[in-house]
């Protein structure tokens, strides 16, 4: 099965930051996230991405935790303690790959497929809930000069 088949199987819509999702799961208990704003306890998405597609650097105030399903593996991109940190989200335990991670909250963070071409499938489930009003995307500008010794990844996985 490819890309346009999933997409169009499990209903994925355009993602701001890039590839394809569509929320599953959406907890009707609620909690009140670090900032005091009340949010679902929890919830997940599935999350696509194929060929030369990128989810670009942006922040949630959530943890997010990512489970690979199929396809290419994924390179997950974050900062953390001004340091670029890369993990492989895939099935091919002997090469390091992981078949799920968690990437902490308030760090910038990017994905793409590891090998540029076919599609990988994951999914992501944030807690506390996510909430477009927990979403910001980086610019540019913003993440050079926070991190200038990566300019070179920033001005591959930035949109503006």
């Amino acid at each position: 099965m490819g890309a346009k088949s999933l997409i169009d199987l499990l209903k994925l819509l355009p993602h701001p930051e890039g590839g394809y999702f569509r929320e599953t799961y959406r907890s009707n208990e609620k909690t009140v996230n670090a900032e005091g704003a009340n949010r679902s306890q929890s919830t997940a998405i599935y999350f696509l991405l194929e060929n030369e597609n990128k989810s670009h650097f942006h922040r949630i105030k959530s943890d997010e935790l990512w489970f690979f399903h199929q396809g290419e593996p994924i390179e997950i991109l974050y900062f953390e303690n001004s340091e670029l940190h890369t993990i492989q989200l895939g099935n091919d335990f002997l090469t390091g790959q992981v078949a799920q991670a968690v990437i902490p909250a308030n760090v910038w963070f990017a994905s793409r497929l590891a090998g540029g071409t076919g599609y990988g499938l994951v999914s992501c489930t944030v807690s506390p809930g996510f909430d477009f009003l927990d979403f910001e995307m980086a610019t540019k500008q913003n993440l050079v000069a926070e991190f200038p010794d990566f300019s070179e990844i920033i001005e591959e996985m930035t949109l503006d």
